[in-house]
């Protein structure tokens, strides 16, 4: 029954090959205009999350404020400090913090031979800093627990920072003077599309151990104290074990929040995906827009063949069709027409997609020139079943008025007909 429905349908937009032709193209044009409208929304989303996540998937930054509560006749206003013993106290009591990090900086200048950076930002960390950071290397190596407890005179340099000092030269091996004091490169990161930052942008950084930042300024106190949770969602409760474990030694409140400003995910999370989902479902929608323009196109063409058909339609009503045989033979059309449309407009897109490469984004922005801050219009298994759905959805919309149309003729009437 179903193929014979086809069969018909197919003939039916035989006869007006044209006409048919001309409503093809309107719904090529449409899920087209849809397809890489998605693919761009799915791209650009990508990018800004990577760029995010460059800050660090799960990482949380402590600023050291002021007391605003008075707990056991303690005066507000007192200021916080981050000492070792915060941190070991940190790392003794609060189970939900996966790895904790103090971090101290300067801007002593670095330089190599006659080229000085005179603003990069000189920050001593430990080991675990650079998973909690997304601090990949793209050439030799990060500072390890070795560097660390030996206070090993090594330095991790930013990708800016890199090309100040060495130009196109390799820079792994080689030794820089930060403040004066001769340090080996041991490993550059690669160039960082980050979007979000502190102090300064990783690729204008430069990362010491913290026992050798020692040897160039006093340490005692950090500027902010870094943690990770045991999982994303556990940051708000590792938050309050990191408050409570620092207002334990300092003797302030537990619940004075502002006197500690803590920077996590959940402060901008909400923020990307509200730019990004916001943008992906305006674009669907204007693409749906410019698809049912063809989807209206396809509904006058099918009104206007129930016109044209009226005496065979009461023919087979008389012929004992029923009206939903009647009903599927125009709806049928309908999603044929559409169907056809859709698998040239994919075909189309891919071609667009592939001839359109990259479109400028962040590259620019960042002096990237790998294209991995850009827009790849990449037709993706979920960019083709949203297509797919909205192609239907607007499909059976403009095949149901000239379906309904055709069924509800009076076959007495539909033969008299002229």
């Amino acid at each position: 029954m179903l193929l014979e429905i086809i069969a018909e349908a197919w003939n039916a937009l035989k006869r007006n090959a044209t006409r048919s032709l001309l409503t093809l193209l309107g719904i090529v044009w449409g899920i087209s205009t849809v397809t890489l409208l998605v693919a761009y929304g799915a791209s650009f989303r990508e990018i800004l999350v990577n760029g995010f996540d460059a800050f660090g998937k799960s990482v949380v930054i402590c600023w050291p404020q002021q007391t605003s509560e008075q707990p056991g006749g303690q005066r507000a206003g007192r200021k916080v400090v981050f000492e070792q013993a915060d941190l070991d106290l940190v790392k003794a009591t609060a189970p939900l913090v996966k790895s904790a990090c103090l971090e101290t900086v300067h801007r002593p200048g670095i330089s190599y031979g006659e080229r000085l950076v005179g603003t990069a930002a000189i920050r001593g960390v430990c080991p675990e800093y650079g998973e909690m950071r997304n601090e990949v290397p793209g050439e030799g190596r990060w500072i390890d627990a070795s560097d660390f407890v030996e206070r090993r005179r090594v330095a991790f340099l930013g990708a800016r920072v890199r090309e100040q000092l060495f130009g196109g030269r390799p820079a792994v091996g080689e030794t820089v003077l930060i403040g004066g004091v001769r340090f080996t490169a041991i490993g550059v990161m690669a160039r960082k599309i980050q979007l979000s930052n502190y102090f300064s942008s990783d690729d204008d950084s430069v990362w010491i151990p913290y026992t050798a930042a020692g040897d160039l300024w006093n340490t005692r106190y950090a500027a902010v104290l870094v943690f990770e949770p045991v999982a994303p969602q556990f940051e708000k409760q590792a938050m309050a074990q990191v408050l409570a474990a620092i207002a334990t030694r300092q003797q302030f409140s537990p619940t004075d929040t502002k006197a500690i400003q803590m920077f996590g995910r959940d402060e901008f999370r909400p923020i990307i995906d509200g730019l990004t989902i916001g943008l992906q479902v305006l674009l669907t929608f204007i693409g749906t827009l410019t698809l049912g323009i063809g989807g209206v196109g396809v509904m006058n063409i099918m009104l206007v063949s129930v016109e044209e058909r009226i005496r065979e339609i009461g023919l087979r009503r008389a012929l004992g069709a029923r009206k939903r045989h009647i009903w599927f033979q125009f709806l049928a059309e309908t999603l044929l027409i559409m169907l056809l449309g859709g698998a040239l407009g994919v075909l189309l897109s891919y071609g667009i997609a592939v001839a359109v490469g990259t479109l400028p984004l962040m590259g620019p922005l960042f002096e990237d020139t790998s294209g991995k801050a850009d827009i790849h219009l990449q037709i993706s298994a979920m960019t083709l079943v949203i297509s797919t759905a909205v192609l239907l959805a607007v499909g059976v919309l403009s095949g149901l008025v000239p379906a309904f149309r055709a069924a509800k003729l009076d076959p007495v009437e539909a033969l008299r007909y002229e």
